[in-house]
């Protein structure tokens, strides 16, 4: 193929902007993964980036930043989902589901009550090809909070995912660590608004980490392994979205699907050759 056709994409402004947001995006998001991934977070994240529609919305009707408002509710969601795990019977899977459809199903009912210009398709799945530099701007500053917390709460919160009780032991408060992560985690949800949307945010926040947890053995290196290949799914995704005319937040998806089973394919092939092996011997 020419190298004009392949290098086409990188001419378009959209498409630059596109990549550059893809990058700012995929270091918070790989890094929170392993720990998600780590401390059986998934469907937290998911309840998260659901709830914050209700907040996008109200932000936009007193015209406050959006981020600020989407951010208020999902907190506000998490730590209502620990509030009454804590003091219910039903176990916190089946609270987070309804508190995030409930918070779901509220926004959506606020959002068809008002005359807007923001097209619904672009929160629930993101505009990544139609950002400006307010949004590269915002999400950088996000996703730089998000990492700079991540690094400087990096000892207490391998302890806290691996071993919650020996927190304590140490002299850690668990209930701080563990909001910090609620924190960091809605904060990373937010970033993901202009490029993944809220449905497929959870996919960014969690195929990371899995997938760095199949090959790696140690939990540093798992961090960097899923630093690299969400760099690799966020671009290679962005870009071939632009050749086969699909939207770019489910192109990547599909990417870090592939690369999952792939992985998991391979593990599976050398976890039966070496059985054989041994058999053998």
């Amino acid at each position: 193929m020419d190298l004009d056709v392949l290098l086409l994409p990188f001419k378009f402004p959209f498409m630059q902007k596109a990549f550059t947001i893809s990058l700012i995006v995929a270091i918070p998001t790989a890094l929170l993964s392993c720990f998600l991934v780590v401390k059986g977070w998934a469907l937290m994240g998911d309840a998260v980036s659901h709830s914050v529609l209700p907040g996008v919305v109200i932000a936009y009707i007193f015209g406050l930043p959006l981020i600020v408002g989407a951010f208020a509710t999902g907190m506000m969601c998490a730590i209502a989902t620990g509030y009454l795990s804590d003091r219910c019977r039903v176990k916190q899977d089946s609270i987070m589901g309804i508190v995030f459809s409930g918070m779901f199903g509220l926004g959506i009912i606020l959002y068809v009550s008002i005359n807007t210009n923001v097209h619904l398709d672009h929160i629930l799945f993101g505009n990544i090809l139609g950002i400006g530099t307010d949004d590269i701007i915002s999400t950088g500053v996000v996703s730089i909070v998000v990492v700079i917390g991540l690094l400087l709460k990096w000892h207490d919160l391998v302890l806290h995912s691996f071993d919650p009780t020996q927190v304590q032991t140490a002299g850690l408060s668990n209930d701080i660590i563990h909001y910090t992560l609620l924190a960091a985690m809605t904060l990373t949800v937010v970033a993901t608004l202009a490029t993944t949307g809220l449905i497929l945010a959870i996919g960014l926040m969690i195929a990371p980490g899995a997938i760095a947890f199949l090959i790696s053995k140690k939990f540093s290196t798992m961090l960097l392994a899923s630093v690299g290949i969400c760099i690799f799914s966020m671009l290679s995704g962005t870009y071939a979205s632009f050749y086969l005319d699909s939207a770019p937040a489910p192109t990547v998806i599909l990417v870090f699907t592939a690369i999952f089973v792939l992985v998991f394919i391979r593990l599976q092939i050398k976890t039966r050759w070496w059985t054989r092996t041994k058999l053998q011997q």
